[in-house]
């Protein structure tokens, strides 16, 4: 079968097709004929290795794993002798290492059934985006109805996601965006918008019981001035782009647990676990058509590392999909 692998740390010209042997299921995994993948920034920082840190988990000098992409939508192919409620034949999402191929193997339990109403691009494009809004607004932020939300980063994957759980949960929504995607932000639910090149939030005298911020471009005394007393910000924006230690990322945290413990603004960070009670959460949103992926761009499997090339850019409108024909 054909797969996208890396087997050094680098741009996105170490992402190769290669032919390689078909993974075999285990006791407890399913095997997929993968009919749609999605990229996330998580993959080009595994794919450069960067920030270090990452290489903790991943191999200090080249990657221990060569597949590449986690975000997947296909059909079941065959399923180990453990596995209990999916079935050959079956189309489902969910998440595993290697998605970016013409067939994957994951745990049963990182996936779900596809709604019948969902195509696969669009199943592939929810997982790890879609966990990390659902994990940031309900959990983090404990979001009730009737409360003010604001998505910072509200055109980008986990912001229109977030955008659209926010309503689902019964928050007045604020999008804040740029200005060509205004509509696209208005139209998945934002009951108000903020074009960040002509207008301030911090500055706009509104308080905020939640923020989702996908960006980090503010400080904590900005965010905290915009916050309800009680508020809560919830830090899902993208790993310290330019700092190859996280030295950044990791002094802010430091600086946002303190404010925390001092006062009544909560400001917590968020790495999604990806987990079938949560997916089987968003299978329901799909399904009700409360929520709908936003996909920006459609690849094929040979033009991965031209996703990812765009994805770096950080200009995406929602999510960046991989066709597998």
């Amino acid at each position: 079968m054909k797969a996208i692998v890396y087997r050094e740390y680098g741009a996105p010209e170490v992402l190769k097709l290669e032919e390689v042997g078909k993974p075999a299921p285990g006791e407890k995994d399913v095997l997929i004929r993968v009919r749609a993948a999605a990229v996330n920034p998580l993959d080009w920082h595994f794919m450069r290795g960067l920030p270090y840190l990452i290489r903790l988990m991943t191999g200090l000098a080249k990657p221990k794993d060569a597949r590449f992409g986690v975000d997947v939508a296909g059909e079941v192919e065959a399923t180990g002798s453990g596995v209990k409620a999916l079935r050959a034949g079956e189309a489902v999402f969910g998440t595993c290492r290697g998605a970016c191929a013409e067939y994957a193997c994951g745990a049963e339990v990182a996936f779900v059934q596809k709604p019948v109403n969902v195509t696969f691009e669009e199943a592939a494009a929810v997982s790890i985006a879609g966990l990390t809004a659902l994990q940031s607004l309900r959990d983090k932020g404990q979001v009730q109805a009737g409360q003010r939300v604001l998505v910072n980063g509200a055109a980008g994957g986990v912001g229109t996601f977030g955008v659209q759980i926010a309503k689902a949960l019964g928050a007045e929504v604020t999008g804040v965006c740029s200005a060509r995607n205004v509509e696209l932000v208005r139209s998945i639910g934002a009951d108000h918008m903020v074009d960040y090149t002509r207008e301030d939030f911090t500055k706009g005298g509104v308080k905020y019981d939640v923020i989702l911020d996908c960006v980090s471009n503010h400080s904590l005394a900005e965010y905290k001035r915009c916050m309800t007393a009680e508020g809560r910000h919830v830090g899902a924006g993208r790993l310290d782009g330019s700092g190859r230690w996280m030295l950044g990322v990791i002094g802010s945290s430091l600086a946002a647990s303190a404010h925390s413990l001092m006062g009544r603004q909560k400001f917590l960070s968020i790495f999604a676990k990806v987990n079938q009670r949560d997916l089987v959460v968003l299978q329901g949103l799909l399904a009700d058509e409360k929520i709908k992926p936003v996909i920006d761009r459609r690849y094929g499997l040979s033009e991965v590392p031209e996703a990812i090339q765009y994805l770096e850019q950080l200009h995406a409108r929602g999510k960046v999909v991989i066709e597998v024909k």
